[in-house]
């Protein structure tokens, strides 16, 4: 079993149940059968953008094709969601990482709830386990807890983690960091921020102000905005890509909480309406479960052993 047929069972079995139902006892694919596979997509949280062009292009496909088969009907679904995924390279699996440069810093984002938290720490233990060192950045300093449940994993990941008293100028605890990370030879930074939307010019001014502050220490710094997204909340999740897009420059995706949902299209989707390369996906609760994205198994285990007419 590949490390996507548990993570995302829940979307393949809702996302072919619709498809099954749109097929049955067709013959051939006309236009009341490619309407029915759009509710289905859109039914999977792929968005209605998403959903439309995906729709599209199997229409000039079928009407240039002349006479398509239900099976070659899902070889073209298969390769159109397969080619919306290839942003930020055709490779199958994403370099979730550059140690070329040193310290790596990667500035997490996102509101809470989300699993931004536990991502950096599940993200820290991945990196050690490559024999990296690492230091987190507890920047998230409006709620105690958040402090606390970091200064948590790092421990479990064996990183080294730097935080202020609640209530200190995120600014300042992330210039610490990247300072600490310089003098300590690190390898990979990663610096925890505030989950809040209230207001978006207040979000803005503070993630510029923490990206600001680093580059005094480190010019290029943060090398990587990490963009958490709560998979399960489906169109929530569009939502707060568009807000956090808004307010900086998101380079990267982890999506989290995929395994107890049947909405993992929204990961097409969101890649796809927002150019933006998911990196790391969330499949369960454990240490070990968050994985490095690979678009090719994704898309195989969305579309292994099950067909439209079974």
């Amino acid at each position: 079993m590949g490390i996507f047929d548990k993570g995302i069972a829940k979307t393949k079995r809702s996302f072919f149940e619709r498809l099954s139902r749109v097929v049955v006892g067709k013959s051939k694919v006309d236009d009341d059968l490619l309407d029915n596979i759009e509710e289905a997509l859109i039914a999977s949280d792929m968005g209605v953008d998403t959903t439309l062009r995906i729709v599209d292009a199997l229409q000039d496909r079928v009407e240039r094709d002349r006479y398509v088969s239900l099976e070659e009907l899902t070889g073209m679904l298969r390769e159109e969601i397969s080619s919306l995924l290839n942003v930020g390279g055709e490779d199958d699996a994403v370099k979730p990482f550059d140690f070329s440069k040193k310290p790596y810093v990667i500035m997490v984002v996102g509101v809470n709830g989300v699993g931004k938290t536990t991502t950096i720490g599940k993200l820290a233990a991945m990196l050690k386990s490559q024999g990296k060192k690492v230091v987190l950045g507890a920047a998230d300093t409006f709620r105690a807890a958040a402090v606390d449940q970091l200064t948590i994993w790092a421990e479990r990941a064996g990183a080294d983690i730097v935080k202020q008293q609640m209530g200190a100028d995120p600014a300042s605890v992330a210039f610490d960091t990247v300072s600490s990370a310089v003098a300590k030879d690190a390898d990979v930074v990663l610096i925890d921020t505030a989950g809040r939307l209230h207001n978006r010019v207040d979000l803005m001014n503070e993630l510029t102000k923490i990206r600001n502050v680093m580059r005094k220490v480190i010019p290029d710094a943060p090398h990587e905005v990490l963009l958490v997204l709560d998979g399960s909340t489906g169109q929530n999740a569009f939502q707060q890509a568009r807000e956090f897009s808004r307010a900086t420059d998101v380079t990267a995706l982890a999506v989290t909480k995929l395994d107890g949902s049947a909405k993992g299209g929204v990961v097409i989707g969101i890649v796809d309406q927002f150019r933006i390369p998911v990196k790391f996906i969330g499949i369960g609760e454990g240490m070990d479960d968050l994985k490095v994205f690979n678009k090719k198994e994704f898309v195989e285990s969305l579309f292994s052993k099950e067909d439209f007419g079974r």
